[in-house]
């Protein structure tokens, strides 16, 4: 039997637990969750299948070695004491990623300079000659993540991020992740049991990834290659069997339905299913969402509306509030749920959430809300024996290893511990006074606005001359000689 070893997935914060089922599914063992990322144990054709069929990974490495270091020359010297030679020749090229959250080492580049010198060394002292760095496509990529002190070297089996499946041909501007659209998708618990609606679709990522689900087709059928291909151990015998295993697809009964009011988005959702092959299972269609009418199948709607950040609106809070009449009006007895920023957003929809998941989209801390639409009033629903489904409390939905903080952190985003009410300022770490939350710079603004307001601003000014400052200063050194009788 092949021997297993440690591996390790990264994902997108909130996605962690539909990550471990997805390993669970592929028959992983000692599954642990930690912030951003999801270590497991399994072969090489578990690392061969984990890239090939996650839908919620970014990228999955196999660690190499841990240690402890305080300064990068004890990176250096433990990065040089491995056998390089089992994992690339020295006539190949490799590249280095760093990640970095320490008080000791301030700087991640340096940190990845230092590995590379010590690659560079140990192929030099024993053959004279070293491998190459290059950025673009390299032979060999490595991971090194430094959280404090402790340090952990891998090896990046994916390449290119996951995310990028391959079927994208075009994107709209601000357009969604593959993987968060998946993991989105799974945490609904829809698996193509009914039909599904995204009434604002964009390039199509939504529906392309639920007819991708629904049939249980591998996402990684698309890609042209993974970094593991260059490793010296591969295997291109157990690739192909991991390739041309269909046994697990499943026929889809059920549409899916993506309406959007944007004739170039249209085009290219259109051109994006084509590539992805999902073209019968997909109805795609130049509708708005004030067009929206009831389905006359039982139905799941997952959309991703305009924040109003990347994608401005004419009227935000007037777009959710259409979305909140059309889903009383024209959704009943079914579930939609919502993935979007702002508060005042979700309060327009004028519905109560029955679920609310933390999750990030880049940078913003978004949620993703489940509606329930009835018939009624709530009160009526209650008598017949129903009940929304009651959010779980925030601390409940994470798993007790991130709340003691006993885990391992494989992320590159800012992880400041930060309420999920709190949202991001714009001035986030600047000083602030004690008895006023908002920043200086932001109070300062104010009262230079303030200051600039005519209609409440009654100081005296000084009347301006037109004159340039050296004409000025030229004509008061005139007076002044004058004054003197010079």
């Amino acid at each position: 039997m092949e021997q297993s070893f440690e591996m390790i997935a990264k994902t997108f914060q909130g996605l962690e637990e539909v990550l471990a089922e997805e390993l669970t599914a592929l028959g992983a063992d000692n599954i642990e969750i930690g912030r951003r990322m999801v270590s497991f144990t399994g072969n090489k054709e578990l690392l061969y299948r984990a890239n090939f069929n996650l839908r919620t990974a970014i990228r999955v490495l196999k660690p190499i070695k841990h240690f402890t270091a305080t300064n990068p020359d004890e990176v250096y010297q433990e990065v040089k004491s491995i056998h390089w030679e089992d994992y690339i020749g020295a006539n190949k090229t490799f590249a280095v990623d760093a990640t970095v959250y320490s008080e000791e080492f301030r700087h991640s580049k340096f940190v990845s300079y230092r590995v590379k010198d010590a690659i560079a060394d140990y192929f030099m002292e024993k053959e004279g000659k070293r491998p190459s760095v290059r950025l673009n496509n390299p032979d060999l990529v490595l991971n090194i993540h430094i959280s404090q002190t402790n340090c952990t070297l891998s090896l990046d089996s994916s390449g290119e991020s996951l995310h990028r499946r391959g079927y994208r041909q075009e994107a709209v501007e601000a357009p969604l992740n593959e993987v968060l659209a998946a993991g989105m998708i799974l945490m609904t618990g829809w698996r193509g049991e009914c039909d599904l609606i995204d009434p604002m679709c964009g390039s199509g990522t939504i529906p392309i990834e639920a007819a991708l689900i629904a049939r249980n087709i591998a996402p990684g059928v698309f890609r042209k290659e993974f970094a593991f291909e260059k490793w010296p151990d591969f295997d291109p015998d157990l690739l192909d069997a991991v390739y041309n295993d269909d046994s697990q697809e499943r026929p889809f009964e059920h549409k899916i339905y993506a309406y959007d009011n944007s004739p170039k988005a249209n085009a290219i959702a259109l051109r994006n299913i084509k590539a992805s092959g999902t073209g019968k299972d997909i109805v795609l269609k130049l509708q708005p969402f004030q067009q929206f009418e009831q389905p006359t199948e039982k139905s799941i709607m997952v959309t991703n509306p305009p924040y109003g950040e990347r994608i401005s609106a004419d009227d935000l809070l007037g777009l959710y509030a259409m979305i909140g009449e059309r889903l009383k009006h024209a959704f009943v007895n079914n579930v939609a749920w919502i993935l979007s920023y702002r508060d005042e957003c979700f309060d327009q929809i004028g519905l109560k959430a029955s679920q609310r998941i933390p999750l990030l989209n880049g940078p913003l801390e978004c949620e993703f809300r489940k509606y329930e639409i009835f018939e009624g009033r709530y009160r009526a629903f209650r008598e017949e024996g129903e009940q929304l489904d009651k959010p779980e409390r925030r601390d409940e939905r994470r798993p007790a290893s991130r709340r003691d903080d006993r885990w391992r952190d494989f992320s590159r985003e800012d992880d400041r511990p930060r309420r999920f009410d709190e949202r991001p300022r714009r001035y986030d770490d600047r000083p602030r006074y004690r008895d006023n939350d908002r920043p200086w710079q932001d109070r300062d603004r104010d009262r230079r606005d303030f200051r600039r307001n005519d209609e409440y601003d009654d100081r005296p000014r000084r009347p301006r001359s037109g004159e340039s400052y050296p004409e000025r200063k030229r004509r008061e050194l005139r007076e002044r000689g004058e004054q003197r009788g010079e």
